[in-house]
């Protein structure tokens, strides 16, 4: 028997499947995604992959369900409990304006929960944990009826100060438990200070809870016929035998937003982790693709058809922030750092207010679509104008399904040409230029706005855009070396695959560096060390394999934001990381008190075992074929066809050229070379000669 790893990354439109076997076989497919009941698109790809008689034995997951119910606002009504006086702290939020002098400052975002719905018990924890006024748990028979006679069936607990001392929090869980089969409560959820995004975080997690808990019962149920599975709440560990192998042996794992891989029960209990699961999917990927090439920095460059997703990778490590919005709301989950803008292949060209030729955010979607799709678009997109430039292949079905019309390209491109006096290749181009302007931008965000100098990196483009884009990207940036990697039309599949099992933890701590207590913090982070190492344990993972890594988020006292740093026993040497890491990033450092904030610990295993194996090139590198491409330094031009399969270590080929897969196009652009490798990468480079 041929065991079987399988990633999987439920999309949209299409499931994506990637599996390895022992032998260092990868094999990829993809299958129409099942809008109404997903499990079954990816039951049809694992029957695809096990047709020759492999069997699969485990199964890393990464969907988009929960970011699609909160995008979407499909998720369940939700009950809010919180301390007495504090109903409203939703509704007051906070303030943040991002254009400073603009006076139109945007409305606050509607409050998650309806003031209806939102009630008070009587208690009072102070900043330090005490008990100032004890829990009154008569209070909780009327807010349940309420909560009944208004249909709720999950319920967020948010009390003051819980991080401090979560005591009453777990007490009106369990009051609440006999009434509500989910119950959130924010001191296993999200563990830090500040009420307002602490709540938010709480009341999205019950709100995606019954979501997350049917969709992850069916699949359970499907890929073995066990029973259905029962809510996990209250804690990361689950009892001990309900991680075990399902009867057909499948070990199931769900990818959350960290980039790493987490158990069923630990998914149906914080499901919000699995919200940016789709960037981290796709990022963990080239964070695997880095360690390969031994790539000490790299950028993943991600461009669809609505957005760009860029991310900074450091030592074969993606970065990580402890907060993001999602939506109009912010979220506090450990997740991959990763930087969106508004410009993708639909993103469309039009005249700002001041009459300036401007493209994006607003994109022409899956539908209607780039003008050249047929489907009804009329504006013109950033992939209009590469079908003008010739950068696309107009015999191929892309996606099997979409022919390209290069007519109604030319049409929407000559409206954007005729209002500025430009020839169709000039406006194209322009279009083009100013779509990866944007992404420029994006690229500065997560390195020089972070005091990193981009020329140091190297630029790992995937996406259904990505490899079509990066090669000007990159000579825009000063970056010399490009890497498109093998298997990127399924790249967010494969990135499932080759994640680590990974639990973070964080807690509020506060204390001053020239006053620490070291038993106090100790004690911190062995509580936070309990919490993270025992889900790997209850998966029978050897001690000796899991990694653990413990970091402080500092700050000059006073400060309203602070700077995660790697924890080190020495506090003279952590002030001096700290204060190196503030001089990066804001170009000073006044040596004065620095506090820590948060104490933060992650434990993972990373199974060096999976690695992409050798590939050999198909057949001779001649070209496939032949069009005529528009480039600003050389004009229009001739610019032959390859099949990527051909590409090898020791086969090149000069720019411009065109090279193209099933579900993908890379472009080498006029004065650079392009070459493969022994795992089927492309590099991308300067042409020295």
């Amino acid at each position: 028997m041929r065991a079987l790893s399988v990633g999987v990354d439920v999309g949209g439109t299409f499931t994506d499947l990637v599996a390895w076997d022992a032998s260092g076989t990868v094999t990829t497919c993809k299958v129409p995604t099942s809008t109404e009941h997903p499990a079954e698109g990816v039951l049809r790809g694992i029957a695809q992959l096990t047709g020759d008689g492999r069997v699969a034995t485990s199964l890393a997951h990464g969907t988009t369900i929960v970011t699609n119910a909160i995008v979407e606002k499909r998720t369940a009504a939700v009950g809010f409990v919180t301390t007495r006086g504090f109903r409203d702290v939703l509704e007051i939020a906070r303030q943040s304006r991002t254009h400073l002098y603009r006076l139109d400052a945007p409305a606050k975002p509607e409050a998650l929960v309806p003031r209806r719905w939102r009630a008070e018990v009587t208690e009072r924890v102070a900043v330090d944990g005490t008990i100032l006024t004890p829990l009154a748990l008569d209070d909780l028979p009327a807010v349940v009826e309420r909560f009944k006679a208004a249909g709720i069936d999950s319920v967020a607990v948010c009390l003051l100060h819980a991080y401090a001392n979560p005591a009453h929090e777990r007490a009106v869980r369990a009051a609440l438990g006999q009434h509500f089969r989910y119950v959130t409560i924010s001191s296993e959820i999200n563990a830090e200070f500040r009420e307002y995004e602490r709540a938010c975080t709480t009341i999205l997690n019950a709100a995606v809870m019954p979501l997350a808990t049917k969709y992850l019962e069916e699949l359970r149920i499907d890929l073995h016929g066990g029973p259905e599975m029962a809510p996990k709440p209250p804690s990361l560990v689950a009892p001990r035998g309900t991680r075990g192998a399902p009867r057909t042996g499948i070990r199931l794992h769900l990818l959350h937003s960290a980039g790493g891989m987490m158990s069923v029960a630990v998914a149906a209990a914080r499901p919000l982790a699995m919200a940016m699961s789709g960037p981290a999917a796709g990022v963990a990927a080239a964070a695997h693709v880095a360690r390969t090439l031994g790539l000490a920095r790299a950028l993943a460059f991600d461009m669809g058809g609505t957005t760009t997703d860029v991310c900074l990778i450091a030592d074969g490590q993606p970065e990580t922030a402890s907060q993001r919005r999602l939506g109009e709301y912010p979220v506090r989950l450990p997740m991959v750092a990763v930087e969106s803008i508004g410009a993708g292949g639909g993103s469309i060209a039009h005249a700002d207010a001041a009459g300036a030729l401007k493209v994006g955010p607003q994109s022409a979607g899956a539908s209607p679509g780039p003008a050249c799709y047929g489907l009804g678009g009329e504006a013109a997109t950033v992939t209009d104008a590469n079908v003008l430039l010739g950068y696309l292949n107009l015999d191929r079905t892309y996606g099997g399904v979409i022919r390209i019309d290069p007519e109604r390209a030319r049409a929407a491109v000559a409206a954007l040409a005729k209002r500025w006096s430009l020839s169709l290749p000039e406006a194209a181009h322009g279009v083009v230029e100013i779509a990866n302007a944007n992404m420029l931008r994006a690229l500065r965000l997560v390195s020089v706005q972070r005091g990193r100098d981009l020329r140091d990196f190297t630029l790992i483009a995937y996406g259904g855009a990505g490899p079509m884009h990066a090669g000007a990207l990159a000579r825009m940036a000063g970056i010399s070396r490009v890497v498109v990697p093998a298997h990127s039309g399924a790249f967010s599949a494969l990135g499932c695959l080759v994640s680590p099992l990974r639990y973070d933890a964080v807690v509020t701590h506060r204390a001053r560096l020239d006053t620490w207590d070291r038993k106090r913090a100790d004690d911190a982070f062995s509580d936070l060390e309990a919490q993270c190492v025992a889900p790997l344990l209850e998966e029978d993972i050897d001690q000796a394999r899991i990694t653990i890594v413990r970091s402080v988020d500092l700050r000059y006292s006073g400060q309203n934001y602070e700077i995660e740093i790697g924890w080190d026993r020495d506090l003279a040497a952590l002030r001096t990381a700290f204060e190196a890491q503030h001089r990066r990033l804001y170009g000073y450092a006044t040596g004065e008190s620095v506090e820590c904030v948060n104490l933060r610990f992650t434990a993972r295993v990373l199974d060096r075992s999976l690695e992409l194996p050798r590939v050999e090139p198909v057949g001779d590198l001649k070209p496939t074929g032949e069009q005529r491409a528009y480039f600003r330094e050389t004009g229009e031009t001739a610019m032959p066809r390859y099949a990527r399969d051909a590409f090898g270590p020791d086969r090149s080929v000069d720019g411009p050229a065109l090279i193209e897969d099933d579900w993908s196009t890379t472009i080498v652009y006029p004065g650079q070379r392009c070459r493969g490798d022994d795992f089927g990468h492309l590099i991308l480079e300067e042409d020295a000669s």
